[in-house]
């Protein structure tokens, strides 16, 4: 994949994603397979991860060369997690994104040259 396809790719299922987050956060967290009307602080999470997501997008997309490298870096490292929270079904739906997001970071990465 072509380096500004993967930058453009990955910022944008960020801030979609993102933004379903912060705007309908039980119907987000629904989505992953989590179950919000078992945990009252749920849609805060949501959100919190919402906020979080759509920042990632919007600053990759503005930055240009290292600074957008750097922004790639932080989004691959923040899709680290552990393992045993989550039930296995809602785990892989959360899985799922991050790996996506993963491999379009390595591949913006990994493209030709910095990202412009």
């Amino acid at each position: 994949m072509e380096t500004e396809s993967a930058v453009k790719a990955i910022a944008g299922l960020r801030i979609v994603i993102g933004a379903a987050a912060w705007l309908t956060p039980r119907m987000a967290a629904k989505s992953f397979g989590l179950k919000p009307a078992e945990n009252p602080q749920a849609p805060y999470l949501g959100r919190l991860f919402g906020a979080r997501d759509v920042a990632l997008g919007v600053g990759t997309l503005q930055a240009t060369g290292e600074s957008q490298r750097q922004w790639l870096q932080l989004g691959v490292a923040i899709a680290a997690g552990r393992a045993g929270y989550l039930p296995p079904v809602a785990a892989g739906l959360v899985f799922a994104p991050a790996v996506a997001g993963v491999a379009l970071g390595v591949a913006a990465l990994r493209g030709n040259g910095t990202p412009e």
